[in-house]
């Protein structure tokens, strides 16, 4: 008996072990004609293989950049696609920066002082104190959020006064949002009808 561990290493397992001898009897095919019509029935095969390539965007490209890997970079034949380098795959990619932000409040997050600046720069006064009634109270339940208990409204303000360092003023008679308003509310379960024959049975 053979064993998987005994057998020639699968170089892209998901295409099989069936897939991988083709594309290295392909290689070894001496006329150039014959290795081309071989390399084209392996690709159709790949492709009915793998059905969900189909939507990836050029997934033919995607075919044979594998079909060049399973041979190891060995074949040579005509491509409609430039040929794959080893060294060009090796490569790692760039690190992805990360915007490193320091929050003032941690739990009023990023989106809260961008408002805050919105508002600052904003010249009808009206609609800036309108923009700030929206930011406080959602500054209170974002906070409520985060501590799951209720808070001192004015903490909240406090909170505005340094976040906007004090370019925004509240409406005289504003009001802000109550604490049972602040809080999700949890989704309404619904029971689901059991649907059993309510019905009294016949007697004869």
């Amino acid at each position: 008996m053979n064993y998987n561990t005994e057998r020639e290493h699968l170089i892209i397992p998901e295409y099989g072990r069936h897939v991988q001898k083709m594309v290295k009897h392909a290689t070894s095919i001496a006329d150039k004609s014959e290795r081309q019509k071989c390399v084209q029935a392996i690709i159709s095969y790949m492709g009915q293989m793998n059905p969900h390539l189909r939507d990836i965007p050029d997934y033919k490209h995607k075919l044979w950049d594998h079909l060049y890997i399973m041979s190891e970079f060995k074949l040579e034949v005509d491509s409609p696609y430039e040929k794959p380098s080893p060294e060009k795959l090796a490569e790692k990619p760039d690190l992805v920066k990360y915007p490193k932000t320091k929050f003032s409040f941690s739990y009023y997050g990023k989106h809260i002082e961008t408002m805050i600046e919105t508002a600052i720069k904003m010249k009808d006064e009206e609609e800036k104190q309108i923009l700030t009634g929206m930011i406080v109270n959602h500054m209170k339940k974002c906070y409520i959020a985060w501590s799951r208990s209720s808070i001192d409204d004015k903490i909240i303000f406090k909170h505005l006064e340094k976040l906007s360092k004090g370019q925004l003023e509240l409406h005289e008679d504003f009001i802000i949002i109550e604490d049972g308003k602040a809080t999700a509310k949890k989704p309404v379960s619904i029971k689901k009808n059991n649907h059993k024959n309510n019905y009294k049975k016949k007697r004869y």
